[in-house]
């Protein structure tokens, strides 16, 4: 039988000019494609025979072709290699050609809130995971799919959250998305349907979740921030609000008992809708953490989880527990045109959940980043006693209070140490009415364990004398 181009060798795309002739079109053609750096130093060719096969050309042209390059320089034949793109030296800068800008130099630590020890992530679990779920997966798996996810996933994440997190779940009412970020544009057109023009949003967060709101049509209207977190009774005129009530994300204080029973009460005497957004809440290290909101009622709260804290950011792997009301017109959205993370890490992450091996992969990190808090708070107490850190210990970041008009100078000092370092500032809403504080915001899960004494050593330096 008759071998076709798709059967032969690697793929190699050419063009050959014939008006001089098949040989030195091809040659020409290759050649420019050496010059130009599409076929990189190193690139194995195909054989005359494959080449002449998917040209419809003489093998002998092909083989000419190839010994004329070889000839020039600019390719490479040897017995048992192939046919090769010949290694061409750098060129060498001459006195008169002006240097490449020096590019700056990456920090030597990073304490910027938002990232887990990546260094710890579990491959080889992982990978058991994933060999497991893909030897189970039925055909249809690979298909397009549930735009809601993969039942196992779903079905997975409603026992694990209703167990860990007192989230009251039903799979159908689950939806897979890539991240927060991913479920906050998907809600927020749904939101703007339903007629809301505004959100009531923490004093202090993350403004790449205000700018998604405000581009999906609804204006971010910050509320006031005390020691009980942040306060409810703001809320007068909108119909929906974002809270981190587990673990207030940057101030680190879980919201008030009686903070969390009034926003419920909001919620249902108003018809309102609350956005919770759980983003570190298997990370609580003094005590049992504080149940899920939405536990309370899940008719008025739109409950988002991910694994970007507890594994990787990198997986893209989030989900929405969503009122039974909204969960079709959520799905409708994401059908026309949404997409959710790739089948396989969906199907291996619900064989992480069912396994067991996600609970001991936390359990592990719980311990690991409690000791991380832990050596912050001593060294501050022995190498700056005037700083200390605040919020609960839970989570992946501590906030340091600084003396009054200090942040931008300690930021500085940071920079001079190396230190990837954020001030509390960023994290403000513009709109804001209360008083800015001074304060770094410390994140301790993103440096390797043998790197986390210099990262402190090199933080405490840094900081104000007492």
């Amino acid at each position: 039988m008759a071998k076709t181009w798709a059967t032969l060798g690697v793929d190699l795309h050419l063009e050959p000019n014939s008006s001089g002739g098949l040989r030195r079109g091809l040659t020409d053609a290759l050649r420019d494609a050496v010059r130009g750096g599409r076929l990189a130093p190193g690139t194995r060719l195909p054989s005359s025979r494959t080449l002449a096969a998917d040209l419809g050309i003489a093998r002998n042209t092909v083989a000419d072709a190839y010994a004329d390059l070889v000839a020039e320089g600019w390719l490479t034949a040897r017995q048992g290699s192939g046919t090769r793109v010949a290694e061409r030296p750098v060129p060498q800068r001459t006195a008169d050609t002006p240097p490449h800008p020096r590019e700056p130099g990456r920090p030597t630590y990073d304490l910027v809130p938002g990232a887990p020890d990546l260094a710890s992530f579990p491959r080889t679990e992982w990978l058991k995971a994933a060999r497991r779920a893909l030897a189970a997966a039925p055909h249809d798996a690979l298909g397009y799919g549930d735009p809601r996810g993969r039942v196992e996933l779903r079905t997975a994440l409603a026992v694990y959250l209703a167990r860990a997190r007192g989230v009251r779940a039903d799979p159908e009412h689950i939806v897979v998305c890539s991240g927060f970020a991913d479920g906050l544009t998907l809600l927020g057109p749904v939101l703007r349907g339903r007629g809301l023009r505004s959100l009531a949003v923490e004093s202090y967060g993350l403004d790449a979740h205000w700018n998604l709101l405000e581009r999906a049509g609804l204006r971010t209207v910050p509320l006031p921030f005390d020691e009980l977190g942040t306060d409810i009774g703001e809320s007068a005129g909108v119909r929906g609000m974002l809270l981190t009530p587990a673990h207030q994300f940057p101030m680190g204080l879980p919201l008030h008992r009686d903070r969390r029973a009034a926003a419920v009460d909001w919620a249902r005497r108003t018809g309102g809708l609350i956005l919770e957004d759980d983003y570190d809440g298997e990370f609580r290290y003094d005590r049992q953490p504080v149940g899920a909101l939405q536990g309370l009622d899940p008719d008025r709260v739109v409950y988002l989880g991910t694994a970007s804290k507890s594994l990787a950011p990198g997986l893209r792997l989030g989900w929405m527990v969503l009122p039974s009301a909204l969960a079709a017109e959520v799905v409708a959205l994401k059908r026309g045109g949404g997409w959710s993370s790739g089948v396989l890490d969906q199907l291996t992450l619900a064989e992480f959940l069912t396994s067991g091996s996600y609970d001991r992969h936390v359990r592990a990190a719980r311990l690991r980043y409690r000791r991380r808090r832990d050596g912050l708070v001593a060294a501050l107490a022995a190498q700056a006693p005037g700083v200390h850190a605040t919020g609960i210990a839970a989570g992946l970041h501590a906030v340091l209070q600084l003396p009054p008009g200090t942040e931008q100078s300690v930021l500085r000092a940071a920079a001079w140490q190396g230190l990837a370092l954020h001030g509390l500032t960023r994290y403000r809403h513009a709109l804001s009415t209360a008083p800015p504080l001074d304060a770094l915001v410390v994140g301790y899960g993103t440096p390797a364990d043998h790197a986390w004494a210099g990262a402190l050593a090199a933080l405490c330096r840094a900081l104000p004398s007492p």
